[in-house]
């Protein structure tokens, strides 16, 4: 009897197990397609102002200000690109404004780099009164906006004699550098990776005789090497966008960066030397230029990236 049951029971499961199935599978296959449909729609949203700034920079200026057209029509194609870039470095100043940039991006970086290693080590390993209350007053300042800063920043630089109408490179590239040389978030990166290093490896160098300072310099921050290329790439692209606080701070145009060039500069027409206007063609050209080493910097350190931000989340 318990056999026969059996026989008759189970053909009829198998037909609504295969029946769910199918239905899953359905399903599944209806989701995905919506979740495929939605990411692609949203990377073409992400893309489209990438890929106009590049079409753009080879269109010539009527074309681009008419804004009628996602890719050049009018004269030929790569006369175009000749024009327009080799215009944009002649004329442009990109150069220079790159090398304000670079002095401006690496300064900030490396000092930065050096005042992050030394404070996230003292909050990791070094035992001192108040150390856990003055790193929550630190996290604490992350909530206040950056821009609510600003006036305060801009009163100190020119309480020092660092803001004038007329200003030197000594005064332009410190008012842009020293307000940036501190970040709360790459300390507070930097001290939950210097946490995963064990503490055995501490005592242990300890026991040998090595010094705080020594430790941290042959162990920590060898071990340390992703999270500090991560903080050394985020900085420096940080400084490399940087636009609101370079435009405040310094008004002689041989200082700018290229970020604030690409946005205030203008051109001297040849015909006429008391006209100036702003080849949007030439700046579309000088805007990709800008953004290619950006890129090209994001692929070759994409790893250590994603590596330095996953490892520091590990551990609290």
């Amino acid at each position: 009897m318990i056999d026969t049951k059996l026989t008759l029971i189970v053909p009829g499961k198998k037909k609504d197990v295969e029946k769910t199935q199918k239905r899953d599978k359905v399903l599944r296959i209806i989701f995905l397609v919506f979740v495929y449909t939605f990411l692609i729609l949203c990377a073409l949203i992400v893309l489209l102002p990438f890929y106009y700034m590049i079409v753009a920079s080879f269109m010539q200026e009527a074309e681009l200000k008419l804004g009628t057209s996602f890719w050049p029509t009018q004269g030929e194609f790569f006369e175009n690109i000749v024009s327009n870039y080799t215009e944009t470095l002649s004329r442009f100043d990109y150069f220079k404004y790159v090398g304000n940039t670079l002095i401006v991006g690496l300064s900030t970086t490396c000092f930065g780099l050096i005042i992050t290693i030394l404070t996230a080590f003292a909050f990791a390993r070094l035992k001192f009164r108040g150390r856990d209350l003055l790193f929550t007053c630190f996290l604490a300042t992350m909530m206040i906006p950056g821009e609510m800063m600003v006036i305060t920043n801009f009163t100190t630089m020119s309480n020092l004699g660092l803001i004038s109408i007329n200003s030197n490179a000594f005064q332009s590239y410190s008012a842009m550098i020293l307000p940036f040389l501190t970040s709360v978030f790459y300390i507070y990166l930097l001290r939950q990776n210097f946490k995963q290093i064990p503490n055995e490896l501490y005592l242990a160098a300890k026991v040998d005789g090595k010094s705080d300072w020594s430790y941290l310099w042959k162990v920590m921050v060898p071990l340390s090497s992703p999270t500090l290329i991560t903080i050394f790439i985020l900085s420096l692209f940080g400084s490399w966008n940087a636009y609101v606080w370079p435009k405040l701070v310094v008004s002689n145009q041989d200082y700018w960066l290229i970020s604030v060039a690409l946005r205030g500069a203008t051109l001297q027409i040849e015909e006429r030397p008391d006209v100036f206007v702003t080849q949007n063609s030439w700046v579309m050209a000088a805007s990709v230029l800008t953004t290619v080493p950006l890129l090209i910097l994001f692929i070759i350190f994409r790893k250590y990236i994603m590596r330095g931000v996953g490892r520091a989340g590990i551990k609290g």
